[in-house]
């Protein structure tokens, strides 16, 4: 399988396989030796691998396996519900469920000629429909390009006779030598609802946020917000960009929560951090027959 540009000089690979459990996944690859890796549980892209074979997504050493868990780590798909903000699961239903590959996707807004790339889609099914009773379609573009920069679109579609509203996230886990040593830029003056607060508004006074202790925060409409993750030891930077993503989440849980998350090792809250482009503090509202699409760029630079 091979999802690239036939006339251009750069070909990636796309590779269809299975894990231990029989679970879909597909592995994107450019020729410098970048990687991503994602499953059909969920749409979840459980690893990015820089040209130097450096993993950049977190993953648990205590995530649990299953199939019919969410994977501690990666990226998840949170829709329609971020966390408890509503009446279903944690969360959501969309990241528990098994996609599909999409082999005939509507044209996308971007050109991938060049790139390694999987459309995935969701659809719900009859239970789906008596906890959450909209027809919708969600699908997914994941997009590995030959600088290695990974490119996350979602597309969801309003299939109902009457409109309906949702929130979505990229529940995106960073991995970091030490988070002491993590600084986060692009969030200077903008508000925040803060989750340790009763989700009380502040607004951001520091010109960077560092980390001595528990975060939980939706930054809110931060639209042209480029955020930066500098990690100090590793000399690189993680650049995210979205777009129809007016939100973004920061979460670490820190030593004390970090012991109360059963898939979650009680000092691996030293090497994660959640920074992630969501829709939360208002939510997307779609007529029939509309459609939203919401962007994620994630980048790595050398930082000194």
């Amino acid at each position: 399988m091979n999802n690239s540009g036939a006339g251009s000089d750069y070909v990636g690979a796309v590779e269809v396989t299975k894990d231990k459990n029989g679970i879909g996944q597909v592995v994107l690859r450019n020729h410098r030796g970048a990687s991503a890796r994602v499953s059909l549980q969920g749409g979840q892209v459980l690893s990015w691998k820089w040209e130097r074979g450096e993993e950049l997504l977190f993953t648990s050493s205590k995530a649990i396996i299953n199939p019919l868990k969410p994977l501690r780590g990666g990226i998840a798909i949170c829709f329609p519900q971020f966390r408890n903000r509503g009446t279903l699961e944690h969360h959501g239903f969309a990241r528990n469920k098994m996609w599909v590959i999409d082999q005939d996707p509507p044209p996308f807004p971007s050109n991938s000629n060049d790139k390694a790339y999987i459309d995935l889609l969701l659809k719900p099914t009859e239970d789906d429909m008596k906890i959450w009773p909209h027809s919708f379609e969600l699908r997914l573009r994941v997009t590995l390009a030959e600088d290695g920069y990974l490119t996350m679109i979602s597309r969801v579609r309003n299939v109902n006779s009457k409109p309906f509203s949702f929130c979505f996230a990229y529940h995106s886990y960073f991995s970091l030598s030490d988070i002491s040593e993590v600084r986060v830029e692009g969030l200077e003056t903008l508000d925040y609802l803060d989750n340790l607060y009763n989700q009380e508004r502040f607004t951001e006074q520091g010109d960077a946020l560092t980390f001595e202790s528990e975060v939980d925060r939706v930054y809110v409409d931060s639209w042209k917000a480029v955020v930066a993750v500098l990690d100090h030891e590793k000399k690189q930077t993680i650049v995210i960009r979205k777009e129809g993503l007016p939100d973004v989440v920061v979460w670490n849980p820190w030593e004390k929560k970090s012991k109360t998350i059963v898939d979650l090792g009680d000092e691996e809250y030293k090497q994660m951090l959640c920074v992630d482009g969501a829709a939360i503090e208002k939510p997307i509202t779609l007529k029939p027959g509309e459609e939203w699409t919401g962007l994620l760029d994630l980048s790595v630079v050398p930082s000194t």
